[in-house]
């Protein structure tokens, strides 16, 4: 039995049973089967023990352990959050669609959609009294905030399954700004923002150098006023543009906008009143979900897929006349409002005025609402936006 303490942390406990599997077991000193007496070790030991020797240790720990046991030493850490054992030891987390909506101050609301229940995100005390009802972003684990709201000087990136977080200062000051899509990756992310300045600009962040990049010509592709959020898809993000439809892309290495018009790009047969893009990121499919109508009334959704072959969208689904019926209610034909979004093989569409989620489950080709969160006020009827919530431990801020 062994203590490790890093300088200020809570001491990480290591029992060796007597029994003859001789199975290790760690937990931190609040666990009641921690003894009360380890026997320090002496910190050479473990920074001489060879890796595959400390990967089969580690690969002994529940996950909440390996998490405590990040900060006890920068060696623990970088093993932790190798790849090779992220990869060899598979850790069963659960995803979730969070809402954050005017009255969260200090957590946020998650839907577990396979236990269909509810939970809570307490966020830290540095996030909790600023930025909690201004979560702009998510993307692979990673949460992106507008710090101060009044002043948009900064915006921080947030772990909520690590703790970690780091403050991205603005290249300029004031920064008023349209959109902001945060876009991560295996070892680093990205922010995409644009400047509503007199001179409009995309601003692009690379946490790689932790530098911004700011690059011009958005007014001829994106009107002021734009306030769809863009879908990463194929190293670019897209989004789409409304009288007349067209689908416009921005490549997120070179900053260059590609526009796309005319037959192919959208269902020639049908007159659609508004129209959504969400993404696959495993499968690497773009959807389009689709108002059909007439006079600008929506009286049918259709979701459509992107046959990169071809471009060309083909109809994958039709939303049921009666939930069509309902949904289009909520909103008040305002389409504004109506958002979408990806979450582990559900489409989700969504309303700013509605507590609720309408999704369609890819995989089993099926309808579903999220229901309400008990949490909400009876009366709160705006303001309400979803993120797509799936926890990951190396995803570095």
């Amino acid at each position: 039995m062994f203590r490790l303490r890093a300088p200020g942390k809570k001491p990480i406990t290591i029992t060796t049973s007597t029994s003859a599997s001789n199975f290790l077991y760690w937990s931190p000193e609040s666990s009641p089967t921690a003894v009360s007496s380890p026997t320090a070790m002496d910190p050479v030991i473990w920074s001489n023990l060879p890796n595959h020797i400390l990967d089969h240790i580690l690969s002994f720990l529940p996950f909440k352990t390996l998490v405590s046991l990040r900060s006890t030493s920068k060696h623990l850490r970088s093993l932790i959050l190798s790849p090779t054992f992220l990869s060899d030891h598979s850790f069963s987390l659960p995803s979730f669609l969070l809402l954050s909506h005017p009255q969260a101050f200090q957590s946020f609301p998650l839907f577990d959609p396979n236990l269909i229940s509810w939970r809570t995100l307490p966020l830290p005390r540095s996030l909790s009294l600023t930025c909690a009802s201004s979560l702009l972003s998510s993307s692979h684990g990673l949460l992106c905030f507008s710090v101060s709201p009044s002043s948009a000087s900064s915006l921080s990136v947030f772990n909520p399954l690590t703790r970690s977080s780091r403050s991205i200062k603005f290249p300029f000051y004031p920064f008023p700004f349209e959109l902001l899509s945060l876009v991560a990756f295996p070892d680093s992310y990205r922010i995409f923002t644009i400047s509503s300045s007199a001179s409009r600009s995309v601003c692009l962040y690379d946490s790689g150098d932790r530098s911004w990049r700011i690059l011009g010509g958005v007014d001829q592709v994106l009107p002021r006023g734009f306030n769809q959020d863009g879908v990463f898809y194929n190293g670019s993000l897209y989004f789409v543009r409304s009288e007349p439809f067209l689908l416009v892309s921005v490549n997120l290495d070179d900053g260059k906008w590609t526009t796309a018009a005319g037959d192919g790009v959208f269902p020639a047969e049908d007159e659609i009143t508004f129209a959504r893009l969400v993404t696959d990121p495993e499968k690497k499919i773009l959807y389009m979900v689709g108002g059909i109508g007439s006079n600008g009334i929506c009286r049918s959704i259709k979701i459509y897929e992107f046959k990169r072959e071809t471009e060309s969208w083909i109809e994958a689904e039709t939303l049921p006349d009666i939930v069509c019926r309902k949904f289009t209610s909520v909103c008040y034909h305002n389409y504004e409002h109506v958002y979408c979004l990806w979450h582990k093989e559900m489409i989700c569409v969504c309303c700013y005025n509605w507590p609720e989620i309408l999704f369609f489950h890819v995989g089993r080709r099926t309808w579903h609402w999220v229901p309400k969160c008990p949490s909400l006020p009876e009366k709160w009827s705006c303001g309400f936006r979803w993120f797509s919530l799936v926890p990951s431990l190396s995803a570095s801020v």
